[in-house]
């Protein structure tokens, strides 16, 4: 079985972390998100991958992913120029695919506990093409399942105003190659995209075997700041403790922290997990790293409470201020002015941000 990872996409909703680069290249406990779908596919035994990319710095992805070797796996890089929807980024992978079946895995998805069973339930099954479903609690977002009384899939509806369901379709799909008849027969939507949803229902109307499966545990579209966010704690929450720096005082750390090599933690610093520290970073005393924060590598951070946000590598902080539920992208600066009062901040900010607050 090949691999297909979709990483175009404009990443609008993501504004301004997604001018200097892709969207699936921003750090989710310090780990881009579309290495995650990288790694899923790898462990499910799937090392041959086809990375689609879009037209929001394709080279910053090659320069990340490489050959994949590092990685475990094989990576060929397909352009899509244009966001043209996700059955055209199917469409381009037909030559990479071959006669083999396929998974296509889009590269700002993640899913708890990864995709290996559903690998092997499809590589055994007779199913044409395989979806994987997910209950939401706003199933007016995504495509949504459609099924007669006695549960079968029987369509599939593209972010209907009035769900039949709600159960969305994840970004997770198995094909068999006829996939790519169907898509042949797509027009543009309203949208003015091919859409997969479309591809599968002619399936369905063509009287081929989609199954569908249903994923017990979490699973996240990382479209927003707020999606990356939760993302981010759910991550966390299930981080395993690994102290690899320098902790000036033990009652510094409390809770499931992971620290890097070469970070050094100050005395009277107080660091609460869950959360993870990247490599060559300094948490000076006096500082508070509230849960579910994500530091990245060589970052700085002289005063301030951080709690519920995502700061990326290169950073500086230096506030007598709380920061909660922010991303703040690389080489990003945040200071003092020591004439305002404290409270809390709210950030999104893109790379080489500087604020002086």
């Amino acid at each position: 079985m090949k691999g297909v990872i979709l990483h175009g996409g404009v990443g609008t909703r993501l504004r301004p972390l997604t001018h200097t680069g892709p969207k699936q290249l921003i750090p989710v406990a310090n780990k881009p998100i579309s290495q995650y779908v990288l790694e899923d596919l790898v462990e499910a035994g799937v090392n041959e991958i086809a990375i689609v990319l879009g037209d929001i710095y394709p080279e910053k992805v090659k320069e990340y992913y490489g050959d994949g070797s590092k990685f475990g796996s094989k990576i060929t890089y397909i352009i899509q120029d244009k966001p043209k929807g996700i059955a055209h980024a199917v469409g381009l992978c037909e030559k990479h695919v071959g006669n083999e079946p396929f998974v296509v895995y889009l590269g700002d998805n993640l899913i708890k506990g990864g995709i290996k069973s559903f690998v092997e339930d499809f590589k055994v099954s007779n199913h044409d093409t395989m979806i994987l479903l997910c209950k939401v609690e706003n199933p007016q977002r995504f495509g949504v399942a459609k099924f007669d009384e006695n549960g079968k899939l029987i369509s599939l509806v593209e972010k209907p105003k009035q769900p039949p369901s709600n159960y969305a379709l994840t970004g997770i799909y198995f094909f068999k190659p006829v996939i790519f008849e169907m898509i042949e027969k797509l027009k543009p939507s309203w949208r003015g995209e091919l859409e997969i949803t479309e591809a599968i229902q002619l399936l369905l109307e063509n009287g081929y075997n989609v199954g569908c499966q249903k994923v017990e545990g979490w699973w996240k579209d990382t479209g927003t700041p707020e999606d990356i966010l939760e993302a981010n704690r759910l991550i966390l929450d299930e981080l395993k403790p690994k102290i690899k720096g320098k902790i000036e005082d033990p009652n510094s750390i409390q809770g499931r922290v992971t620290i890097g090599e070469n970070t050094t933690i100050k005395r009277e610093a107080l660091i609460r997990g869950p959360a993870i520290i990247g490599e060559n970073t300094t948490i000076e005393e006096n500082v508070y790293i509230g849960p579910y924060t994500s530091i990245g590598n060589n970052v700085t951070i002289k005063k301030g409470e951080i709690e519920n946000s995502i700061i990326m590598d290169y950073c500086v902080i230096d506030v007598n201020d709380r920061i909660v539920d922010s991303i703040i992208a690389a080489h990003s600066k945040i200071i003092s002015n020591p004439n305002n009062k404290p409270h809390g901040k709210r950030f999104i900010l893109g790379e080489r941000t500087y604020i002086e607050l």
